[in-house]
């Protein structure tokens, strides 16, 4: 297994810089298989969603589409990629973004009821809660 970084990641999706593209192209089409996976941590794909909608101003449908085809590659392993999935759905739907859905589906698999956010519209969907003071 190979372990994968976001910086990586981007640059095959983007495909803006010729060099380094090329280079994570071969790198996830030739090197990566069913048996030699690339190991994609919860952190690199939130990052991956962030640096896409933040600094490639990706609209939201290739945003799941990006995350899909990730959860759906046989040669990407998925740090809790039941989560990922369930997040998926959830960013589907809702309005906050992939990586608080995410977080709250993590949360969850160690036990937590809730989480608790100050962000207004992940505090819309049932696994999350705004903080309170009792």
């Amino acid at each position: 297994m190979i372990g994968i970084d976001t910086n990586v990641l981007v640059r095959f999706i983007v495909q803006d810089e010729p060099k380094q593209s090329k280079i994570a192209t071969k790198l996830i089409e030739t090197s990566l298989s069913a048996a030699n996976k690339g190991f994609i941590s919860s952190v690199v794909l939130c990052e991956v969603v962030w640096v896409l909608k933040r600094l490639y101003r990706q609209p939201k449908d290739r945003l799941l589409l990006v995350v899909r085809t990730i959860l759906e590659a046989e040669v990407f392993e998925v740090e809790h990629r039941d989560c990922a999935w369930r997040a998926y759905y959830d960013f589907d739907e809702g309005a906050a973004d992939f990586s608080d859905y995410y977080l709250a589906r993590i949360n969850k698999t160690y036990g937590a009821s809730f989480t608790v956010t100050f962000d207004q519209k992940a505090q819309k969907h049932r696994l999350f809660k705004p903080p309170t003071l009792g």
